[in-house]
C-alpha cells in the first residue's frame, strides 16, 4: 500500500540524486518543479484529490483525506458558467470553435464552461484539456462523461492551434526563481542535501550563489531581500504566442503588476505551501504531500505576450471582470448558498481584489466583454 509517508520518502531520494548529479546544488526552480511534477511522485503526478471545498471527508463515520485547496470552479458553477459569456464572444469574434484548457483541474470549469455554451444552444465542437497529470485526467474523464464527444486530453501542444485559451490558477503553479538580496548583493537561492532524517528519509536546505540575474526592477532600501522571477510562466506565454495562429487568451490566477510585486515591503516573497486547507512557508518539507504555488507577476506576462506577438486584450481583477460578464445577473437567478458562495470570487478581501484576469488576442483587436469596465491594463 503506498503512503503519503512512502511517496515523501521515494520523490525525496529522487530529489537527492537530482542534487548530487547537478554538483550538491540546484537552483529551486528545479526543486519545485521535480516536488510537483516528478512522474508518479510529485505532488500534481500522484493521486486525484487536490481540489475541493473540504480538508477531509467523512465515509461511514469515519474521517477521510479531503482537498488541498479549493479554486473557483469548486466554490460554484457560476464561475464557469459567467466565464462561458467572455468564451463565446471571443469565439465568435475570433471565428474559432474549439476551447484549450491548461491545468483543468477536477475538469469543474470545463463541465461548467460546456453546459453553459450547450444552454445557450452554442454547443462547442472541441474542448481540448492539456494536461500532464494521469490521475486528474481520470478524475476530468469521470466529471465530463457527458460530454465525451466534444472532450480530448493532449499532454502537448500541436505546432499550430486556433481558438480560446483559458488557464484558471496555471501560473502560480510554474516552477519560479528565487532571489534573494543578502547584504546588499543578489544571489540565487537553491537547494541542498540536509541531514538524513531518522527514518533514513533525506532533507533538504536552503544555500544561496552569487548571481548575475536580478529582479525587473530596481528595489529601493538596504534591507535583506526575497523574491521571484518567472522565467517559466514567461516561457509558457511565448509558447502560446508562436503555437497559436488565431484566437485569444485569458490567464486568471493571483498576483500583482510589477511594481506592487517588486514593493520594498514585499520583503519575504511570495512562495506559499497548501495542504488539508493550511497554508505554510517551507517548500522542503513534506515534499510531494503539498501544493507550492508563487504569485504571478502580470506585467512579466503581459510583456512575454506582446515580445512574441500577441495583443493585450485588458487587464482587471476578477471580481470586475466577473461582473462585467454577467455574474450579479446570474447571481440573481440563483438560490440563497449559491448567492452567498458567488461572492467570493467577487469580494474584495476573498478573491475579487487578489486574483487577476489577463486577456490577449491574435489577430485583429477587439473590445473583450471582461474588460468592459475596470480595465487596469495601464498599471502594468
Amino acid at each position: 500500500m503506498t503512503t503519503p509517508h512512502s511517496l515523501t520518502s521515494a520523490l525525496a531520494s529522487h530529489i537527492s540524486r537530482t542534487i548530487l548529479e547537478a554538483g550538491g546544488w540546484i537552483g529551486f526552480d528545479v526543486f519545485m518543479d521535480r516536488a510537483l511534477y516528478t512522474p508518479g511522485l510529485g505532488y500534481y503526478a500522484h493521486g486525484s484529490t487536490k481540489f475541493g471545498t473540504l480538508p477531509y471527508t467523512v465515509q461511514d463515520g469515519a474521517r477521510m483525506a479531503g482537498s488541498d485547496f479549493v479554486t473557483s470552479p469548486e466554490i460554484t458553477p457560476l464561475f464557469g458558467w459567467t466565464l462561458a459569456q467572455q468564451v463565446a464572444q471571443a469565439l465568435a469574434v475570433t471565428g474559432t470553435q474549439e476551447v484549450w484548457e491548461f491545468g483543468a483541474g477536477s475538469g469543474a470549469l470545463a463541465l461548467q464552461i460546456l453546459q453553459a455554451l450547450q444552454t445557450q444552444g452554442k454547443p462547442l465542437p472541441r474542448y481540448t484539456i492539456v494536461d500532464i497529470s494521469s490521475s486528474l485526467r481520470a478524475r476530468q474523464q469521470a466529471t465530463l462523461a457527458a460530454f465525451v464527444e466534444q472532450v480530448r486530453w493532449v499532454d502537448a501542444l500541436p505546432d499550430e492551434m486556433q481558438g480560446v485559451v483559458l488557464g484558471n490558477e496555471v501560473l502560480d503553479a510554474m516552477p519560479v526563481k528565487l532571489l534573494a538580496r543578502v547584504g546588499g548583493e543578489w544571489h540565487e537561492r537553491g537547494v541542498v542535501q540536509g541531514a538524513v532524517g531518522t527514518d533514513g528519509t533525506p532533507t533538504f536546505a536552503w544555500a544561496d550563489r552569487p548571481t548575475a540575474l536580478r529582479p525587473p526592477l530596481a528595489i529601493d532600501g538596504p534591507q535583506d531581500y526575497l523574491t521571484e522571477i518567472h522565467p517559466q510562466g514567461e516561457s509558457f506565454v511565448r509558447t502560446l504566442a508562436s503555437r497559436l495562429s488565431r484566437g485569444a487568451v485569458f490567464l486568471i490566477d493571483y498576483g500583482f503588476p510589477e511594481a506592487e510585486y517588486y514593493h520594498p515591503q514585499r520583503h519575504m516573497g511570495t512562495v506559499m505551501c497548501h495542504q488539508a486547507h493550511q497554508m505554510d512557508d517551507d517548500p522542503l518539507a513534506r515534499v510531494g504531500q503539498k501544493d507550492i504555488t508563487a504569485h504571478v507577476n502580470f506585467t512579466g506576462i503581459a510583456l512575454a505576450g506582446i515580445d512574441a506577438g500577441l495583443g493585450v486584450l485588458g487587464y482587471c481583477n476578477q471580481g470586475r471582470f466577473l461582473m462585467n460578464c454577467g455574474l450579479l445577473k446570474q447571481m440573481e437567478a440563483a438560490d440563497l448558498a449559491t448567492r452567498v458562495m458567488a461572492q467570493k470570487l467577487i469580494m474584495e478581501h476573498e478573491m475579487g481584489e487578489l486574483f487577476k484576469v489577463i486577456g490577449f488576442y491574435k489577430g485583429e483587436p477587439w473590445q473583450a466583454l471582461g474588460f468592459d469596465q475596470g480595465d487596469k491594463t495601464h498599471t502594468l
